[in-house]
Formats: structure tokens, sequence, C-alpha cells
């Protein structure tokens, strides 16, 4: 290949890819679904191949990526006027917090673990899963929450009634994971095991493997979330 011929490449490449994703729209670039992230790689691929590949000529390479651009629009066509068609293409929703409790099937599902999850709140601006009442892991990738009522941001009026709380604890602090203490934490915490045992004992739990997930709060409460919820 000449290196004429390889410029030549470059800018046909760039100008019809930037001319099909402008077609295809934006929701190509805003929303990463099942789909649009193998659209996404296929045209990346199609494209890197009319760029430096000898094998594939410049017709078939422009008509490869102008095919697949169709199959792309044709698709969200049919995601958009067939709900079934929508859910086999970019799959649904998984509600991984419901009315406060963690839905370990749902966190399965999404391939994901607690502190995946945690992570994920905490870009939220939310750092304890007891201040959350539903989570909703969306099909591209992100997770809505929606914070319990006395936890979501106050207005203007209701500044005029607000007390700060007393606080034992900067942040609140995981001390269970999947039915297992994590003696660091608690350490970190001066707690220990006993501790632990108490609340469980209050809160009637008689055995730590029947907890999927517990934290210490600022207050110094324990927020437990026991395994295999059955929430309504």
């Amino acid at each position: 290949m000449s290196l004429n011929e390889l410029i030549m490449r470059i800018i046909l490449t760039f100008v019809v890819l930037l001319t099909l994703t402008r077609i295809m729209g934006r929701k190509e670039l805003s929303q990463m679904t099942f789909f649009n992230f193998v659209s996404g790689i296929a045209i990346g691929s199609i494209g890197a191949n009319l760029v430096v590949s000898n094998q594939l000529s410049v017709r078939n390479g422009v008509i490869a990526l102008v095919g697949w651009s169709i199959l792309t629009i044709v698709m969200g066509l049919i995601d958009i006027k067939s709900r079934r068609a929508r859910k086999v293409i970019e799959g649904q929703p998984l509600i991984l917090i419901k009315n406060g409790q963690i839905m370990e099937h749902e966190l399965r599902k999404a391939r994901l673990d607690i502190d995946s999850l945690n992570a994920m709140l905490r870009t939220q601006k939310v750092y304890s899963v007891a201040d959350v009442h539903y989570a909703i892991f969306e099909t591209d990738g992100n997770l809505s929450v929606m914070k319990k009522q006395d936890k979501q941001s106050v207005t203007k009026s209701d500044m005029a009634v607000s007390n700060p709380q007393n606080t034992s604890y900067d942040i609140a602090t995981q001390v269970i994971s999947d039915g297992e203490v994590l003696n660091k934490n608690l350490s970190n915490l001066n707690l220990d095991k006993n501790w632990i045992e108490q609340q469980l004992a209050q809160a009637g739990i008689d055995d730590v493997s029947k907890v999927f997930y517990a934290e210490v709060q600022k207050d110094g409460t324990l927020y437990i979330d026991n395994k295999d919820d059955v929430v309504h």
C-alpha cells in the first residue's frame, strides 16, 4: 500500500465514520447498551481494517460500514417499536436495592459484588446502603438511586429546622460481607466481634452467616441486610 493510498483511506474512513455516526444518532454515544457496545466494536473494527488492510478494498470497506450502520439504524427502530424486541436487544433494568433491602439474586444477575455496588453508590454521592430506598441498575450500566425520604436533600424551607445530628464516625463502614465479619474494619472502629453478635441478637439473628451485608452507621447503629430477602 502506497503512502498516498494510506492517506486517502484514512481521510475516507474518517469522513464515512463521522457521517454514519451522525446519522445513527447520539444514542450510540450516550447509552452504551449491549447492542450499542457490539455495534461500536464492529464499526470500529471495520474502519480500522479499511485504513490498514490491503485485503479489504475501499469499495467493500465502505459497503461494510454502510451496511452495518443500516443494520444499527433498523435495530434501533425495532427497539423503539417493540417492547419485546427491546428486552432481547438491550436487556432490562435490574432492581439491586428494593425498599432498602439488597436483592442478592439481582446482584448476581448483574455480575456485581457488594463492593462494586458500594462503589457505584458513592459515584451517586451515597455513602451508606442504609440511606437507599431503591437502586436500579440501568441497561446502559449506570445506577439510578432513590434515597429514603429522610435522607433526601433538604430544601430552603427545611433548613430553618435543621439541627446537626450527633455522629460517632465520619462515614458508614462495612463490617459484614456475605456472611463474613470484616475484623479489620471492626478494629478500625474500636469494635469487636462480640459487639456484632450482640447487635445481631437484638435483631433476632442467631448466626452471622445469615447476614448478607451489614455496616456501622455514622451514629453508631448497625444496618443489617439478611440473605435472600423477600420484599413485596
